[in-house]
């Protein structure tokens, strides 16, 4: 009987390991990307799982044909490692053999080797199979790795269990119309607006809990900064004082990010030209302040008492910027009427609530807040929205039974990334996105 060996050898070398192999005959594998035939040589760009690798075909050396190695074609190359400062990863493989692993079977429909697609966005969506492979688009993918990769790290770091939550729900946690109702074997169910219910009873089981998963809202919006399906960073922790300890945690979340996207994803960084933003604190207003500064800094009426209007998050996002050079601002204290019914009220004026929005670079990437966490309370405000809390006994078991002081937030991941670097439209940073018209590919 043969037994399957979990240490994997390695025959090829990683790119980033070239410099260490200089003057050495070595092996690498990846995807032809660009041919650049020159006078009497030509250059062979491989894309390997990261980056770029270059290698110099030449007929004196390499044992094969360079009309076999076409764009597309999945190989193993073997050659010598020379090493050169002015080139990626400071070396180059001089061909001497390639194997042929796979082929297109076709020419491609786009250009994909390009340092960025000249593509319309639709175009890049309905390939994209194809257009992730182009080296700028999956770098904006690998940045989204790390801040999803540093909200997880650094919550675990503070003590949060990591959950995973149904995404078939029994009832809408945010409410409204923009949910989406499913058949469930003749019973009427809905897809998770957000996993607030759950993360609010893990609470009860591990105090601080956390999670990264998909959400959806059944939103009718074609606009630059909504999608239908998106990935939202929640977390919940129990025992708080008071709604600002989530802000404090929030804010040593986007320090541990960045950090570790100077650390770790520098290639990134400098590929898609962006910078990390400093973060010392980050100011605080509350909502109806944030409505009066707007009015009197830039002459605007107000109309809208219950929320911002997409102009206002921007230029409240611009006087944060010239006033206390931050990207980002807290906004608190939301009206009720706005807030979901689970959202506690504040003692002192209870027309708001202890809850918050983050607001990056002109958009909304964060709601949360305080929630109630007394059964009585809970109960009277579901009433008072003409809510019957029978149909919610699974979720009010928690208070009945206690829970203490809690709170929470939300995080939409491709918004964050979107802003962040510098995207126009948040499909772009998108995986597969799904809006009101896409759902392929």
């Amino acid at each position: 009987m043969q037994r399957i060996n979990e240490n994997i050898s390695r025959t090829t070398v990683e790119a980033d390991e070239l410099l260490e192999n200089t003057g050495r005959v070595i092996k690498v594998h990846g995807v032809v990307y660009r041919v650049r035939q020159m006078s009497g040589f030509a250059f062979v760009i491989l894309r390997a799982k990261r980056c770029l690798i270059q290698c110099v075909y030449s007929p004196e050396k390499a044992q094969c044909d360079l009309d076999t190695l076409t764009e597309g074609a999945a190989v193993i190359v073997e050659g010598e490692v020379v090493s050169d400062p002015k080139v990626i990863n400071g070396a180059e493989i001089h061909i001497l053999h390639v194997e042929i692993l796979s082929r297109p079977a076709e020419s491609f429909p786009i250009v994909i080797n390009k340092k960025k697609l000249d593509i319309s966005l639709d175009t890049n969506l309905d390939y994209r199979p194809l257009s992730l492979r182009n080296d700028h688009e999956r770098a904006i993918f690998k940045i989204q790795e790390g801040i999803a990769r540093g909200f997880r790290e650094y919550l675990l770091k503070q003590g949060f269990t990591e959950i995973h939550t149904p995404k078939i729900v029994f009832a809408g946690a945010e409410g409204g119309a923009n949910i989406f109702r499913l058949d469930y074997f003749g019973k009427e169910v809905f897809l998770a607006q957000s996993p607030q219910f759950y993360k609010q009873m893990m609470v009860g089981i591990f105090e601080r809990v956390f999670e990264t998963a998909p959400v959806f809202r059944a939103e009718k919006h074609d606009t630059s900064r909504h999608l239908n399906e998106y990935t939202s960073m929640d977390f919940e922790m129990g025992f708080i004082r008071d709604f600002t300890e989530i802000m404090q945690t929030e804010t040593g979340i986007l320090k541990y990010i960045f950090r570790l996207l100077n650390d770790e994803y520098g290639r990134e960084l400098t590929l898609m030209n962006v910078k990390t933003p400093v973060i010392d604190s980050i100011p605080v207003v509350k909502f109806m302040e944030a409505k009066e500064l707007i009015a009197k800094q830039y002459n605007r009426k107000i109309t809208d008492y219950l929320d911002f209007e997409p102009e206002e998050e921007q230029l409240l996002c611009d006087y944060s910027k010239k006033a206390f050079n931050s990207d980002f601002i807290f906004v608190t204290h939301y009206p009720s009427a706005k807030r979901p019914f689970y959202a506690m009220d504040d003692a002192a004026d209870p027309n708001y609530t202890l809850s918050f929005d983050l607001l990056y670079n002109g958009l909304e990437i964060t709601t949360g807040g305080q929630r109630i966490h007394d059964y009585h309370q809970q109960d009277a405000k579901m009433e008072r929205r003409g809510m019957n809390p029978d149909d919610f006994q699974a979720y009010l078991m928690l208070h009945k039974y206690g829970i203490p002081p809690h709170g929470g937030l939300g995080a939409g991941l491709e918004r964050l990334t979107m802003k962040f670097l510098g995207l126009a439209n948040v499909r772009s940073a998108c995986l597969f996105p799904r809006d009101t018209v896409r759902v392929t590919p």
